[in-house]
């Protein structure tokens, strides 16, 4: 069994980019408590408004939550939707100076009205345009200044018109002169234009499409269709209930199962796919373990409602949910700590193993944990601390991370900043 908190604690800051399709998912909340007079329809009372990048912008909001600097490629409309939807991803922490305004072109907007937490209708405005010659020509002439210091690039295709055949052979010739991973999330069935990607992320039922075959074909047979059609490495077939696939040119095969959880809504749940797999691979992670990452990361994201952001330390409660052994931080990766404990109050309490195990140390722990509600950090200041008691510590429920560092309890709380700080001696 891989420990898939191991592949979490390699995490670091990386560099990455999104190429791909930007729209506006705008939500009208509301309560629907009669029927409306003139035609049996329900009427939305509406109690809020609220907007959020959607598509590839939503992509990028998962890569910033996760930790990712993150910089978007794309295109939207001289509007007042555009306007809100590049505020909205600087507000992130997205950088927008990849993004062009496209005179003539409507900013796609998705609006969903809801009422008491259920869907009632979507309205979409858009016209899908092709991206204008002039501004493809400028990003690909940007490119070489764009792909500085990034480490995989994101392509996500929603058909809207940015992902152009002639952006994306320069794109990824660009990429593969610099050795950038190409993640491409396609959309259609002419997947030709990912040629030479990385991993190509299809679901089911775009796999059969583009490969041309009857859904009761082998997927084998489907899948290595498409892996000669697309030149990728890896095909990444995303199963819905059944799982992840992966298929190597070399013909093996990698099933995931889903990873069971309560399902409130899968709005978005491919996006953090994409998201989870363009970090870990940034990290220099193998795409197996990256595809578990991403299996784990979509468990969360569907128990969210709308297109909903995972974060790492909602990733790493998860982890530490299924095995008390990934609360175990060493020295060189207290950067996928920082995240977990990001937006969270917490207390780090530090300890020595030399004392040994007793009542002493297990009421100092109770103290400070029960003190407020927040969590606690457990500093093990020894050099080689005996793993029985690392293993102890790190099975009682008061302590919710453990660092075992060989620096001093003042360089760990430059790296953390703990709301207080305690020491057990």
């Amino acid at each position: 069994m891989v420990n898939l908190f191991s592949s979490f604690r390699r995490l670091s800051k990386q560099s990455v980019m999104v190429i791909g399709d930007l729209m506006l998912d705008t939500y009208t909340i509301g309560k629907a408590s009669r029927i409306s007079p003139e035609a049996p329809v329900p009427v939305l009372h509406v109690q809020a408004e609220e907007h959020r990048p959607g598509g590839a912008g939503n992509v990028a909001l998962n890569l910033a939550a996760m930790g990712a600097e993150t910089l978007m490629v794309g295109r939207v409309g001289a509007d007042d939707h555009g306007k809100i939807l590049i505020d909205s991803l600087k507000r992130e922490g997205v950088q927008t100076h990849g993004i062009w305004i496209q005179t003539g072109c409507q900013t796609p907007v998705k609006n969903r009205v809801i009422a008491d937490n259920q869907q009632m209708v979507r309205v979409d405005y858009e016209t899908a345009l092709p991206l204008h010659e002039a501004i493809e020509q400028q990003i690909i002439e940007a490119l070489p200044t764009l792909l500085e210091s990034i480490k995989v690039v994101a392509i996500s295709d929603y058909g809207k018109g940015m992902i152009t055949k002639t952006l994306m052979a320069a794109v990824i010739e660009e990429c593969l002169q610099r050795n950038i991973p190409i993640i491409a999330d396609p959309k259609g069935i002419d997947f030709t234009k990912y040629r030479k990607a990385t991993v190509v992320k299809p679901n089911l039922g775009e796999v059969y499409a583009a490969a041309n075959l009857p859904m009761d074909a082998p997927l084998e047979a489907a899948a290595q269709r498409v892996l000669e059609i697309t030149q990728a490495e890896v095909l990444m077939v995303t199963r819905s209930e059944e799982g992840i696939s992966l298929f190597y040119q070399s013909g093996k095969r990698e099933d995931f199962p889903v990873r069971a959880r309560e399902v409130v809504d899968v709005t978005g749940a491919g996006d953090t796919v994409l998201a989870m797999l363009t970090v870990a691979l940034a990290n220099q992670l193998t795409v197996s373990d990256a595809t578990r990452l991403s299996n784990v990361a979509a468990g969360v994201a569907v128990s969210h409602f709308g297109c909903a952001r995972v974060t790492l330390a909602e990733l790493a409660r998860q982890l530490l949910s299924e095995d008390v052994g990934n609360k175990v931080f060493d020295e060189e990766h207290l950067f996928a700590l920082q995240e977990a404990l990001k937006g969270r109050e917490f207390a780090i309490l530090s300890l020595s193993s030399k004392g040994g195990i007793g009542t002493d140390l297990f009421e100092a722990i109770r103290k400070v944990a029960q003190k407020k509600s927040w969590d606690l950090v457990v500093h093990i200041e020894d050099e080689n601390p005996s793993p029985i008691f690392v293993d102890v510590i790190a099975s009682l429920h008061d302590v919710d991370y453990i660092i075992v560092k060989r620096g001093g309890l003042e360089y760990v709380s430059k790296l953390l900043f703990a709301d207080e700080i305690f020491s057990f001696s």
